[in-house]
């Protein structure tokens, strides 16, 4: 195959999925990672797609969110080992807040039945996996329910986070970078996180390294933000020591 018979087919690929990587890529065509990074950057400089760590997504996508579901799936190991590293952070007899992501769920659902928690969320699926925890009084902000995240945001949830304060918050993000901060695809998704952040005394950010690099439209904060981040070994260490230079703390699970 001719590099642009390649790129047509990566082009293709990446407006079909919303996202491709460069590993996979070169398994799929039998080349070399650097002979993908070379196809990417040749449709980067067209314009035709957006170099993000790791791969790419297409121009104008920053809006790309994936449902629920997908996110679920993605990158599961990893979230696995994201929320049992961040157990460590959970608060004795305390109160935290779990915001609306895939790997915060994970950590719902490994919360130990010994635990003594106020947990409050704006999270549908995550309130649905703690109800009935002996241990844990539960707060559910209500609001407006977005439909591929199940979260509630808006006026409600805005002024619920407004009315408390958390020993700890466990936040997600979409991507993450210390030149972009904080973001994700939808404004009152990321008004609320907003919220959030400034409604707890420690920020944990559970986020795997393939959201390292990436842009979405709304910023809801930046890296200096957050205490903590917990991620994967897929994140260099050089990239999280150039973190850890802005004052974040790394870990890498």
């Amino acid at each position: 195959m001719y590099a642009p018979e390649r790129q047509q087919e990566i082009l293709r690929l990446a407006r079909g999925g919303g996202r491709v990587d460069v590993v996979s890529l070169a398994e799929a065509f039998q080349v070399t990672a650097e002979t993908i990074r070379r196809d990417l950057k040749a449709l980067d400089r067209a314009g035709l797609v957006r170099r993000v760590h790791g791969g790419a997504i297409p121009a104008g996508r920053l809006d790309f969110e994936p449902d629920l579901a997908e996110r679920e799936t993605t990158a599961a190991d990893e979230k696995d080992r994201i929320a049992r590293a961040a157990l460590a952070e959970v608060p004795a007899d305390g109160t935290m807040i779990v915001d609306a992501g895939s790997t915060a769920a994970r950590l719902a659902d490994i919360l130990t039945p010994d635990v003594s928690l106020t947990v409050v969320t704006h999270s549908l699926p995550i309130a649905a996996r703690l109800a009935d925890h002996p241990g844990i009084q539960l707060h559910l902000v209500g609001g407006r329910v977005r439909h591929r995240t199940r979260a509630a945001v808006d006026a409600w949830a805005l002024r619920a986070y407004a009315e408390i304060r958390a020993d700890v918050l466990f936040l997600a993000a979409n991507g993450f970078s210390a030149e972009y901060g904080l973001t994700t695809p939808d404004l009152a998704e990321a008004a609320v996180k907003r919220a959030a952040l400034a409604a707890a005394r420690r920020v944990v950010l559970l986020a795997d390294s393939s959201k390292h690099g990436q842009e979405h439209f709304a910023r809801f904060g930046g890296l200096d933000d957050v205490d903590l981040l917990v991620t994967d070994t897929g994140l260099t260490p050089q990239d999280a020591a150039a973190i850890e230079a802005g004052g974040t703390e790394v870990v890498r699970a």
